[in-house]
């Protein structure tokens, strides 16, 4: 039997992001009906993944892989989610996947809502966009958005500046001037994070003064694509697809 894939959702006080979570979760068990894929959330959603292990275990499973519904390698990956699964009951045998960034499918997933936001392809080299994301306190993920947004760039839009909503700066309001600056003749706001809530919210009001504002990845496609790469990688490390 494959292994269980547990998708591991921060949590959020805002109804917005379980549902988001969940939306994003019916979609990858349509792409895949061959996997068992359950949810669990760190904080502050039910239900919790210890509760979630618990209940593997109890019905029999053996194999699970945990993936961090997380764009970046920054403190939850590295430090909350491995505590929590040191703690699951030991017949469980658990890979944690890598987090879902980066990955050209989550470049297109950014596009894809840009252009329901209401851009074109022709928009691109007048276009600026800031690619506004949570923010973090470690400089791996500060650097591999900042890489992100460089990489972005050579895909034909005007300029991309990376900002991000916490921790770090600069702020979406600040790349959005920045833009406005050099001469593109839009700004866009490309939401890097996954579901709504307090730190999108925030992007949001900074993203006041640009032309568009794009929604959250949440389900789309491209996402729910990666997500299960994460899944594959794990289970068969010897088969991982190059250039997920």
């Amino acid at each position: 039997m494959k292994p269980v894939l547990l998708v591991i959702a921060h949590g959020s006080r805002d109804p917005r992001h379980a549902a988001t979570v969940h939306a994003l979760v019916r979609r990858v068990r349509s792409l895949r009906p061959d996997v068992r894929v359950e949810t669990g959330f760190l904080d502050f959603n039910v239900p919790s993944v210890q509760g979630v292990l618990e209940s593997l275990a109890a019905e029999g499973v053996r194999d699970v892989v945990a993936l961090p519904l997380l764009l970046t390698r920054a403190f939850h990956a590295k430090a909350d989610i491995p505590a929590v699964l040191r703690d699951a009951p030991p017949r469980l045998r658990i890979r944690q996947a890598e987090v879902l960034g980066p990955s050209p499918l989550l470049l297109t997933a950014l596009e894809r809502r840009l252009y329901e936001a209401g851009l074109t392809p022709a928009d691109k080299s007048s276009t600026g966009v800031v690619l506004a994301s949570a923010g973090s306190t470690d400089p791996e993920a500060i650097a591999v958005i900042a890489e992100i947004a460089r990489e972005w760039r050579h895909t034909g839009w005007c300029a991309v500046r990376p900002a991000f909503a916490s921790a770090s700066l600069p702020r979406t309001e600040d790349a959005v001037r920045e833009l406005r600056a050099l001469g593109c003749s839009r700004v866009a706001v490309a939401p890097y994070v996954l579901a709504p809530g307090f730190l999108p919210d925030r992007i949001a009001r900074g993203a006041a003064d640009a032309d568009v504002l794009a929604g959250v990845l949440g389900p789309a496609p491209e996402v729910a694509r990666v997500l299960l790469r994460r899944y594959e990688a794990a289970r068969m490390p010897s088969l991982a697809a190059i250039g997920a």
